[in-house]
């Protein structure tokens, strides 16, 4: 598997290189924004960096599944499968604002076993791989390893994510933190995974907005799960919760309780 991995590993990056080139050239420019049939938004920029992904990956591993924000789930049954968000985080990409990234992993089965989120813009790409320490534009990183709510500090993008069930749950656990942090995206967790927060807590995601987050994390010494403590798989539901350390995690976890 280790020579298979690496050769999966190129191919990431390859991938992500391509999506900073299209992201690049897109970034604060004067985008048409459309809203899908979900009501979130998309522009050019998001479809012309998954199809130039799609393209790379079947060129390279035409035996591999591929499911994408934009392009849907192109899987059968295959033991490899890809799962890409070409730009997390569009309304920020789309107002100018440098926290989206592009978001790749690789499930072998059903567990991530390669992720990355890269923000081309500013010229940063965290790397986990399973079994390895991540990376951080290719030096390890490390979580911090604060314990106490009080001293913590804790990301969201954004208060609409959360509805009248999740809301109370999410400000139990917020409430008890030193400080709240809105925004970030893919971003957040980026920042976690290198030690400059201690929690991510969020809600109404998809599959493709943190499979990539689960190898960069746990390299890094944290845990991500969903709010019910269990490891994220492509049905772990829409809710999030990534620590810096499992100590942290076991906390916040109880914090959420309903």
């Amino acid at each position: 598997m280790t020579d298979a991995i690496d050769s999966f590993l190129d191919t990431a990056l390859a991938a992500a290189d391509l999506a900073r080139e299209i992201t690049g050239r897109y970034f604060r420019t004067r985008l048409a924004v459309d809203n899908k049939a979900d009501q979130s938004p998309v522009t050019v920029a998001d479809r012309e960096t998954e199809e130039a992904i799609r393209a790379l990956i079947d060129e390279r591993h035409p035996d591999h599944g591929v499911f994408g924000e934009e392009g849907g789930n192109q899987t059968s049954g295959q033991r490899f499968r890809w799962i890409v968000d070409p730009i997390d985080g569009t309304k920020s990409f789309a107002t100018g604002r440098a926290t989206f990234g592009t978001l790749l992993a690789l499930l072998d089965g059903e567990t991530p076993v390669l992720g990355v989120i890269d923000q081309g813009i500013l010229d940063e790409r965290w790397v986990g791989v399973r079994g390895r320490v991540t990376t951080f534009n290719g030096e390890p990183c490390a979580t911090r390893q604060e314990s106490r709510l009080d001293r913590c500090s804790i990301y969201a993008t954004t208060l609409d994510m959360f509805d009248d069930h999740t809301l109370p749950r999410f400000r139990k656990l917020a409430d008890a933190c030193q400080f709240r942090i809105w925004g970030g995206d893919c971003y957040s967790y980026g920042l976690l995974a290198s030690g400059f927060t201690d929690l991510v807590c969020e809600a109404d995601l998809f599959p493709y907005d943190y499979l990539a987050l689960a190898p960069v994390i746990e390299g890094a010494g944290g845990i991500i799960t969903d709010w019910n403590g269990k490891p994220l798989g492509l049905d772990s539901g829409d809710r999030v919760l990534a620590s810096s350390n499992p100590e942290l995690h076991a906390v916040a976890l109880d914090r959420l309780r309903p």
